[in-house]
């Protein structure tokens, strides 16, 4: 299922009492798996907290992560432990969803996660100088004129060869693995831009095979200045 993201964030956006800020600018990051999303957003905050402030706002560079799901949990007012499936990529099956639904003091839906999970995202990019790493970002934020939106590939068998470094995997369980949590974010970022949507194209795809971590992050900071994001 999805929900029509623009007319939820215009609503919410309305009734925000830091609407008079202006957005931005933010990056955001997809990836297949396998790919070094988390060491690339770490470093390229690094480097951007190292430039001198021209069009960007005061405050320094940031990658989020985990602060999406505590700020989500926070919102709701649940644990995040009740959260945390949809941050993995998983649906509660009916049975156990109506169970929890009888005890309404933590249940929350995954259409209520989710459209939270925008939200928080949303306040993220509009506070500016955010790194935004997966959970639908594009979609999320590919109004903002301050954003810029990378998609960080590579081939399979090579992120296989890392998954099965990383996690004890034979090659062809890495292999899956890969090919399903792939499948997996897709679906994610399909739930706030809609199946087959190329509204939310990336601006840049960038193989993680074939270019240094040094490299991704110059052409980024490129084009970053050429957007006068920075």
């Amino acid at each position: 299922m999805k929900i029509d993201l623009s007319k939820y964030l215009d609503n919410w956006y309305k009734e925000d009492p830091a609407k008079n800020i202006f957005p931005g600018p933010v990056v955001t990051f997809s990836r297949e798996v396998g790919c070094p999303a988390k060491k690339i957003a770490t470093d390229l905050s690094l480097r951007l907290n190292k430039l001198k402030k021209v069009h960007a706002k005061d405050e320094p560079w940031k990658w989020i992560d985990k602060e999406i799901m505590m700020e989500s949990a926070k919102e709701l007012q649940v644990d995040s432990s009740h959260i945390q499936h949809v941050f993995d990529y998983k649906s509660r099956g009916v049975l156990a969803d109506m169970l929890l639904a009888q005890s309404k003091d933590y249940y929350k839906s995954d259409m209520k996660i989710r459209t939270t999970i925008a939200k928080v995202i949303r306040n993220f990019a509009n506070a500016g100088n955010a790194i935004i790493v997966g959970r639908g970002g594009v979609a999320i934020t590919r109004d903002i004129p301050k954003s810029l939106h990378i998609f960080l590939e590579a081939p399979l068998e090579w992120r296989a060869l890392r998954i099965s470094d990383k996690h004890g995997f034979t090659i062809d369980q890495a292999r899956n693995y890969a090919q399903s949590i792939d499948k997996k974010r897709s679906s994610f970022r399909d739930f706030f831009q809609g199946k087959g949507n190329d509204y939310t194209r990336f601006d840049i795809k960038l193989n993680c095979m074939t270019l240094e971590s040094k490299e991704l992050i110059d052409i980024i900071i490129a084009a970053m200045r050429s957007r006068l994001m920075i």
